[in-house]
């Protein structure tokens, strides 16, 4: 019998994805040890093992929570070019840029996501497709199949442009790369009328 009800678990479940999201986009998947995360989460390394089978478990949840969310944000968002154009200056921000453990996880981790395990890449993989998904639906809701490709573009565009801006180590090229960014995004939503 457990000491502990299972709102309890759920709730330290949570506490450990939730902490170790904002770990490894900061600190990368590679330099975030499970001691270090379970610290970060208040707890001991004893817990771990009661929540995920390994670290390579605890990863492919925390990808797959942290893309739920996001695309759960971009499906809510209005309709209308409007709305992605807001998405798309908030995604290349330098408050985004330049905190990395509270945004993105593809800007903060999508170099060590393509050396994971097939778990975390499969996480990973559904995530990044809901979130294509959502941004087709924005660009086109007669229809998102159409749209796909653009909604790829936009978020490879995206990506690419917060891990340059994050690279580089001149904030007046960092910004420039941000700007250049949203200007490439936005003629890529002018492609075709929303």
């Amino acid at each position: 019998m457990s000491r502990y009800d299972k709102t309890h678990k759920d709730e330290t479940r949570r506490r450990i994805i939730d902490s170790a999201g904002r770990r490894l986009k900061r600190d990368g998947i590679d330099g975030s040890g499970v001691a270090t995360l379970m610290s970060d989460a208040g707890l001991t390394n004893g817990a771990f093992y009661s929540h995920f089978d390994s670290k390579n478990d605890l990863v492919a949840n925390v990808l797959q929570d942290q893309l739920r969310t996001q695309a759960a944000r971009v499906t809510a968002l209005p309709s209308g070019r409007d709305a992605l154009e807001e998405f798309i200056r908030s995604y290349l921000s330098r408050d985004h840029r330049d905190h990395p453990e509270s945004g993105c996880p593809s800007g903060a981790l999508l170099d060590e996501i393509g050396r994971l395990d097939r778990q975390g890449r499969d996480s990973y993989t559904e995530g990044v497709q809901s979130i294509i998904d959502a941004v087709a639906l924005r660009l086109s809701q007669e229809s998102p199949s159409s749209a796909r490709s653009r909604a790829i573009g936009l978020f490879t565009l995206l990506v690419g442009n917060l891990q340059l801006a994050r690279a580089v180590t001149d904030p007046s090229m960092s910004d420039g790369v941000l700007e250049a960014g949203i200007r490439n995004a936005l003629d890529l939503l002018s492609l075709e009328s929303l």
